[in-house]
């Protein structure tokens, strides 16, 4: 009978122990989470969590899915030869491994007096910090920053944020788009166009040479996948660990799945880091179809991510690239939208806000490959047809 290993503590992580069972593997499974606490959702964690109106632990019942899972015990390292996962109490041995240690975040330079909303008990912390009159400087105005900015004013906290880049969202988005957003931030001393040197004891150093106190800081620059015991482990890594379209590594007995995962999307034709919920929630029904059945399952959905801001609810299907040309929808009730064409006119994303239905729409024009019509695009009301 053999053992099936899974390492990370997280909803990729519980789900993959689900999938197994429900598509009948009916051996060993042990699952090595690092945290104390049993695996849990992430998402709610800068967002409902954090105004204490939700328990993100997930209801994945390990007794009856006969899981052993050993919580408190963090993967320090992989032979991939001996087949063993390493402990700081011991090795653990597996015939198939999967890992979904998700990802770590960015932190700035300086003191660790900062937070970084990754584990519950980073919410936990930070949920504590927002008091009414309580200064709080977020470092970036990105999808965890404006949801972060979003809890800390219902809490009455006062809140300061800065970014590197000349509007919110101006990486991913771009800064036209990105503009669009800043009357969201009215609420928020938003300051564009300048970095973080440092944290204090007191606050945060700019490169401009300014000092800002804070009563907490939170770092939202992003996140890297967590594959630093992986190292000497033989897989390959090159921005996280990459696997095929079956999320297969270069090991034929090894797995990625979730945020720590590179995966390989036909869709795409490229190498995707999705991070994103719903590809940890779907990768593992793949993995797991593939271990028992006969023939390798590919895993290549539209990737599809949300963000609660400001009182709106973004929702972004797709991927687009550097070279796509994003183009803004409108309707007359002042909503609106963006569509990115890539050279072809093929929809590679779209960007809803406050429009669930047209997100529905947008994801099943995408993965059918459609070339909409540029001049109805430009129009909200109008379908996402060929």
């Amino acid at each position: 009978m053999s053992t099936i290993v899974v390492v990370g503590g997280g909803l990729a992580g519980a789900r993959t122990c689900e999938t197994l069972r429900t598509h009948g593997f009916d051996g060993e499974i042990v699952l090595l989470a690092a945290e104390a606490h049993l695996p849990y959702d992430r998402p709610p964690l800068t967002k409902a969590a954090l105004k204490g109106e939700l328990n993100t632990q997930l209801r994945t019942d390990y007794e009856t899915l006969r899981v052993d899972i050993r919580t408190s015990t963090a993967a320090t390292g992989l032979d991939t030869e001996a087949k063993q996962v390493h402990t700081a109490g011991g090795s653990v041995d597996y015939d198939f491994l999967v890992i979904a240690t998700g990802a770590a975040p960015i932190l700035l330079p300086g003191s660790t007096r900062q937070l970084a909303v990754r584990t519950v008990d980073d919410s936990r912390a930070l949920r504590d910090k927002l008091v009414p009159g309580a200064k709080v400087v977020l470092v970036g105005a990105s999808w965890i920053g404006a949801e972060v900015a979003t809890a800390a004013l219902a809490a009455g906290a006062h809140v300061t944020c800065v970014e590197f880049g000349p509007a919110p969202l101006a990486g991913a988005l771009g800064q036209d788009i990105g503009g669009r957003f800043l009357d969201w931030w009215s609420g928020v001393d938003l300051r564009l166009g300048v970095g973080v040197k440092k944290v204090t004891d007191t606050g945060v150093e700019l490169s401009s040479g300014e000092n800002i106190d804070a009563d907490v800081v939170v770092a939202g620059i992003g996140v890297k996948p967590d594959t630093a015991w992986l190292e000497g482990s033989g897989l390959k890594i090159d921005r996280g660990v990459v696997v095929d379209e079956h999320l297969r590594t270069s090991d034929p007995h090894v797995f990625a799945v979730g945020d720590v995962a590179v995966r390989w999307s036909p869709r795409a034709n490229d190498q995707l880091l999705v991070e994103h919920w719903d590809d940890a929630r779907m990768g593992p029904d793949a993995i797991a179809r593939t271990l028992v059945g006969d023939a390798p399952v590919a895993h290549d959905p539209v990737p599809y991510f949300w963000s609660d801001q400001f009182g709106h609810k973004l929702q972004y299907v797709g991927h687009h690239g550097a070279e796509d040309h994003p183009v803004i929808r409108n309707g007359d009730d002042g909503k609106w939208a963006v569509a990115w064409l890539d050279g072809t006119g093929l929809l590679t994303a779209h960007l809803s806000i406050d429009t669930p239905k047209l997100m529905i729409g947008a994801r099943a024009a995408i993965a059918g490959g459609v070339r909409p019509d540029l001049v109805a695009l430009q129009d909200i009301t109008q379908p996402l047809t060929q």
